[in-house]
């Protein structure tokens, strides 16, 4: 199967709720108000608690209570509420694709500091909607999980990397496209906005010196995940490239920071995202 096939495939077995393209047709429409977004939303209680536990989270860091979905549009945004609506759907897709076949833990812990450090290093680059950054790095990974629902045995000989082999090459050799064109494919497929997209398709592409910031960010947040994950096996020096770091104004102390707001506020966002995986 190529990038594609994978991706229909699990379009196919997950669908996203009907809620994420009401909202999502509510921002085409200039006419929309608060209350529309709010009667969307909260037909849903589940989905309304959860949003609002995400909107009082350290990914947005607003320095009082938000207690209703009108009041976190009003002050974050339609924009962010909906990226925070693909951080609860995501939590749904992760639980739906779960299998034997990856470790699980590494899995979440990897996409949800990925999103983090992502978030942390577009403030240091200038990037603005940080918010769609974090989502960006949370769902950039999502390949994997389709890849281990449909060919598990592939995502097991993929999961064998080290230093000499790292998990893009693995993933290369063993497919042909990397888990990033998959999750590329597949958000494409469920007409997530393209500014989220263009970082997880272009991944491999981060050193070509003409692509754009976002890129360069998601891949530099994706090798401090995997030192993070693997420290053992991966230190800092031989992983992080310094010259898209300079490209960046980012410097060491940066990377540093990223990676410590990343471990500091992870298990929170799990705990937010019902990933009880400990």
């Amino acid at each position: 199967m190529n990038a594609y096939e994978y991706a229909s495939k699990a379009n196919g077995s997950f669908a996203l709720p009907d809620a994420c393209f009401k909202v999502k047709a509510l921002m085409d429409d200039e006419t929309s108000n608060v209350e529309d977004f709010a009667n969307v939303i909260s037909v849903d209680p589940s989905m309304t608690s959860r949003l609002l536990k995400i909107a009082n989270s350290a990914i947005y860091s607003f320095p009082g209570e938000i207690s209703t979905i009108s009041r976190a549009i009003t002050i974050i945004g339609t924009q962010a509420i909906y990226n925070m609506m693909l951080v609860d759907i995501a939590s749904s897709a992760f639980k739906h694709f779960a299998n034997q076949a990856i470790d699980l833990k590494r899995f979440w812990r990897m996409s949800v500091f990925c999103g983090l450090a992502t978030k942390n290093l577009a403030i240091k680059a200038g990037i603005r909607d940080i918010e769609r950054m974090f989502v960006a790095g949370l769902l950039q990974n999502f390949g994997e999980l389709v890849v281990a629902k449909f060919t598990p045995e592939v995502a097991k000989r993929c999961e064998n990397y080290s230093p000499e082999a790292l998990p893009w090459q693995l993933q290369q050799e063993q497919l042909g496209f990397s888990y990033t064109e998959i999750s590329a494919e597949l958000l494409k497929i469920w007409q997530i906005p393209e500014k989220i997209i263009l970082p997880i398709r272009h991944f491999n592409q981060a050193h070509n010196i003409q692509i754009n910031k976002d890129v360069k960010v998601l891949y530099l947040a994706s090798r401090l995940a995997l030192v993070d994950s693997d420290p053992e096996i991966f230190v800092y020096d031989e992983t992080v490239d310094e010259s898209l770091c300079s490209s960046l104004g980012i410097y060491e102390e940066d990377l540093a920071e990223a990676a410590e707001f990343a471990t500091d506020e992870a298990d929170n966002i799990l705990t937010i995202m019902n990933a009880n995986l400990y």
